[in-house]
């Protein structure tokens, strides 16, 4: 598969207060299963922390993975002076929503306002203890880009509270879900639920931890 250019990749990661790495970061990725895996050999957290040892070893950035499988923002917020403040960050991503969506299945996703204000709650005791955070909006549960997806559209409403809160908190967005959709709607041409980017529909499959890890990596300006 094709990857997107450096230039198409850069005008899908939101550059407002965006900043370059400076030496000796501490950088958390908080989120869920995707994050729990992408912690893992090949997965994008694992490629953001190798990119930066291999050309940019003269950082010392400290790569920290914080996801837990099924977590939605509750479960964030209860864990975050354990798993994200105690290690001293002084970057979080924060990617998280695709439970708080999905678990509707079964009638156990997150209300919107609760959404909302975990994730304010969350940010807000981050930056207190002096770190930055880069938001990320959830990517998607199915890869069909004809809206028939089951998800698409409280998805899509999730998301835009995510970019709400960026904008309210002063947060910098990656916003995930648009770069997903774009990519998607250029590569799977025959409108497929799985295999272009997720092996399952949800969790990402090797070509969807690349893509990852270059967005993460573009959010912090490194090509």
């Amino acid at each position: 598969m094709k990857y997107l250019s450096t230039l198409l990749l850069a005008t899908m990661v939101s550059t407002a207060h965006s900043e370059a790495l400076k030496k000796n970061e501490r950088i958390v990725f908080l989120g869920d299963s995707i994050t729990q895996g992408g912690a893992r050999p090949g997965g994008y957290v694992d490629l953001f922390k190798k990119k930066l040892a291999s050309d940019h070893s003269e950082l010392g950035a400290t790569i920290i993975g914080a996801g837990i499988s099924g977590n939605k923002v509750p479960d964030l917020q209860r864990r975050l002076e354990r798993d994200v403040l105690s290690k001293k960050p002084t970057l979080v991503f924060i990617y998280i929503g695709i439970n708080d969506v999905w678990h509707w299945n079964r009638n156990k996703g997150t209300k919107k306002d609760v959404f909302e204000a975990g994730l304010k709650d969350i940010i807000s005791k981050i930056e207190a203890k002096g770190a930055r955070v880069i938001l990320c909006t959830p990517t998607v549960i199915g890869e069909k880009t004809d809206g028939s997806n089951k998800f698409d559209s409280m998805l899509e409403e999730y998301s835009s509270i995510s970019r709400g809160v960026a904008k309210a908190t002063g947060s910098q967005l990656l916003d995930l879900r648009k770069s997903f959709m774009e990519h998607l709607r250029k590569s799977n041409t025959e409108n497929k639920d799985r295999g272009l980017l997720t092996r399952d529909t949800v969790h990402m499959n090797a070509e969807g931890n690349k893509f990852l890890a270059r967005l993460f990596l573009g959010a912090v300006g490194i090509k």
